[in-house]
Parts: structure tokens; C-alpha cells; sequence
């Protein structure tokens, strides 16, 4: 992969490297973050429909969606370290241009396998933006957006899961399934085609050129798996309560079909607020506005138990406000938690988040079999619990929180 940068800077260089200068525009690096974001759950709104095609059972065709996110937990570590190496920039641009071949593929491939090669091939370039995009907010916009460039961050990734699940159940219906998915290329094409003119550059990266001892002296660091924890334990919890409110509210008294079930993902829309939580964070510190997003998410599970319909949507909605705040601050906090080696800190986090991800699809799942609905919710509430008290016991003085390389001291070196 290393050997592929020389020739992505060359194709993908701009004419003209404006790097500090005017007003940085975010309006291509968020392109291609939703482009990205938008490919890693495109399969999960149109399961039946490759269950039919392939002949395969219901688990064997959800693996289009874990082999991408073990991927991306598994790139995660790679992209990292490589834009430790060789420039967030660079990296960001050779990862949203080989995502284009996988995705375009998907238009033809002939048997499962081959699907599930592809789905593979995507989650392993989704980290070049993803985990890259974390350090690279918070080295180039954050100094001059604050705690906002975060939270538009995740805004553009909320606004890709909704084109990846929404938009590409829309375009099965009208053209099928292998259009729908090829259809997703044309967001990370644009995406280089905008980043090459207008990404600037970010500061040379801080590398502490230590290695292996480096990232595992990074897996170790307390500031740095405390946010990993708290965004962790909310991508658990947001996963497994949207994965299995559907089951809950197809059976009595509710009732409800699949098109109406499907409808609960709009509430995904909430995640407008991130920019107000990245705020928040330039006020009162990373680590408690993600308690409170700790917090929010345990209250909006409690009002699911309800048995009224309406109360259980507000219940979502308020898992979701406190799903997106809290990762945009968890993500901050990623930033804050390392003056070097950013990248390879990022690496780590998306490697426990999407790990945490992945186990919330499934053990939420064994709550249900045994306890129904209940069951779901206290898994979900011990997560958050755990999560809180891991924050709650590595509090820091706040004179610790301004200097960092995070929004408040800007960028390393």
C-alpha cells in the first residue's frame, strides 16, 4: 500500500497547495465522507433481496455488512499508521479512489463469495477517510471551527448512513439491487474529484517513529481508550436498539409492517445536532458532554420500555441524540488524547468502535431470544454503564484539557 502514495500524490496532487491559507472549505472532504459512510451498511436495507438472488440464508447474506465493518475495524490500524507516515492528505485521496473499484463492481459480480469479496475490499479502504478523517479535522478545520468541525463531521457521516440504507432501498425498488449499489461509486469519485482541487494540506503529521512499540504504546494510553470506550459502548447500545426494535415492533400489540418499521432509521436525522454537541465540547470538555450522551442514551432506552407507540419513537429519537453527540465528542477527545502518532490513535479507537459495533448486532440479539425487549435494553444500559464508569474514573483536572491538539490548543507541532 505504501508503494501505491508516490503515485496517488501525482494523480491526485492539485495544481496549486493552499495549505493554512483563507478559509479551508470542509464542502469535499465531507462530500467524500458521506460517500464513504454511505457504502459500509448499503446492504442492510435490501438483505431479502440478496438472500433471493444468491440463495442464501438470512445470516449468510447479513455478512455483507460484518465482513465490511471487520474490515474496516482491521484497516482502521492500517490507514493510520499510514497517514502517520506519509500525510493525512495523501491518504484520504488514494482511499476515496480505490473505494471506486469495489463499489463499481458490485454491478456484475456473479456468485456470493465474490459479493462478500468485494463488501471486504470496501471496509478495508473506508478507514482512509473514516479513521484519517478524525486526526485530519482536528489538525486542519478545528483550529479555525472549533468543536463545529467535529460535529459537521458527523453530520456528513449521519447523512451517508441514511443515502446507504433509505436512498439505496429506494433505487432496488426502482432498478434493483446492482445498480443501487454500483450507484454509491459516484459519491467517493466526486468526493476526488472535489478533495483534489480544494482538500488543503494538513501539518505534517507528529510521529514518534517508535513502530510497533508505537501503536501498542498508543493501545495502552488512558486518554486515548477512554474516549474509545465511551464511543464504543454507544455504537453498541445505538446498533443493537435499532437492529432489534424492528422485531418488537412487528409482533403485538404494535403490528406494524416492514415499511413502516423501516421508517425508524429517519430518526437517524438527528444527528444535526452534532455541530451543537461539537460546541458544547469547546465549553465544557469532551469527556462530560460525553457523559452526558452516556446518559441521554440510557433515558431514551428506558422511555422504549413504554408500551405506547409515540413514547417509544421519542425514546429512539433521544437514543440517537445521544448516539451522535456523544461520538462527536468521544471523537474530539481522540484527538486531544495524543500530540503524536494522531493517526495510528485513530486506528485504535475505529478498531475497539467498530469491533463494539459489530458484537452489537449480535449480542443484543441473545437479550431478545431470552428476555425480549427488556433484555435488549438492560445489555444496552450495562454498556453505557460501564462506559461511564471508566470515564467518570479517569477524570482530569480541566487546566488539562486546553493546551492539547485538540480544538482548544490546535494543531501539534
Amino acid at each position: 500500500m505504501g508503494a501505491l502514495m508516490p503515485a496517488a500524490e501525482r494523480c491526485c496532487a492539485p495544481r496549486s497547495t493552499r495549505a493554512g491559507r483563507g478559509d479551508p472549505s470542509m464542502f469535499g472532504f465531507l462530500l467524500g465522507a458521506t460517500g464513504m459512510f454511505a457504502t459500509m451498511y448499503s446492504t442492510q436495507a435490501i438483505l431479502p433481496e440478496l438472500s433471493q438472488a444468491f440463495t442464501v440464508s438470512p445470516s449468510q447474506a447479513g455478512l455483507t455488512i460484518s465482513a465490511t465493518v471487520l474490515m474496516v475495524a482491521l484497516g482502521a490500524w492500517l490507514w493510520g499508521a499510514l497517514s502517520d507516515h506519509h500525510g493525512r492528505r495523501r491518504s484520504i485521496l488514494l482511499a476515496s479512489a480505490l473505494l471506486v473499484v469495489p463499489t463499481a463492481a458490485l454491478a456484475v459480480v456473479p456468485t456470493f463469495p465474490l459479493l462478500l469479496a468485494c463488501r471486504a475490499a470496501q471496509g478495508l479502504c473506508m478507514p482512509g477517510l473514516l479513521a484519517v478523517g478524525v486526526p485530519y479535522v482536528g489538525e486542519v478545520f478545528t483550529p479555525r471551527l472549533a468543536g463545529r468541525a467535529m460535529g459537521y463531521y458527523t453530520v456528513a457521516l449521519v447523512v451517508g448512513g441514511l443515502v446507504g440504507r433509505i436512498g439505496v432501498a429506494l433505487l432496488t425498488a426502482a432498478v434493483g439491487w446492482r445498480l443501487a449499489l454500483a450507484a454509491l461509486a459516484l459519491l467517493p469519485a466526486a468526493g476526488v474529484l472535489v478533495m483534489r482541487r480544494s482538500l488543503p494540506e494538513a501539518p505534517a503529521p507528529a510521529r514518534s517513529r517508535r513502530g510497533l512499540t508505537g501503536v501498542l504504546a498508543q493501545a495502552r494510553s488512558g486518554p486515548l481508550l477512554r474516549p474509545t470506550v465511551a464511543g464504543s459502548a454507544l455504537l453498541f447500545m445505538f446498533i443493537g436498539t435499532f437492529s432489534y426494535v424492528t422485531f418488537r415492533l412487528e409482533r403485538p400489540p404494535f403490528g406494524l409492517g416492514l415499511g413502516a418499521v423501516s421508517l425508524v432509521f429517519a430518526l437517524w436525522v438527528v444527528g444535526g445536532i452534532s455541530p451543537v454537541a461539537g460546541r458544547l465540547v469547546d465549553r465544557l470538555g469532551w469527556r462530560l458532554v460525553a457523559l452526558g450522551a452516556l446518559g441521554c442514551g440510557g433515558l431514551g432506552l428506558l422511555l422504549t420500555l413504554a408500551a405506547a407507540l409515540p413514547v417509544i419513537v421519542v425514546g429512539l429519537a433521544v437514543v440517537a441524540t445521544g448516539m451522535f453527540s456523544g461520538v462527536t465528542a468521544a471523537q474530539i477527545g481522540v484527538v486531544e488524547s495524543a500530540a503524536v502518532d494522531r493517526g495510528t490513535a485513530s486506528g485504535v479507537y475505529f478498531t475497539g468502535y467498530y469491533v463494539a459495533g459489530a458484537l452489537g448486532g449480535y449480542l443484543p440479539g441473545l437479550a431478545w431470544e431470552g428476555l425480549r425487549w427488556p433484555g435488549v435494553v438492560l445489555v444496552g444500559l450495562v454498556a453505557l454503564g460501564l462506559a461511564g464508569v471508566c470515564l467518570g474514573a479517569g477524570a482530569e483536572p480541566p487546566s488539562s484539557r486546553g493546551g492539547g491538539p485538540g480544538p482548544r490548543g490546535g494543531p501539534a507541532g
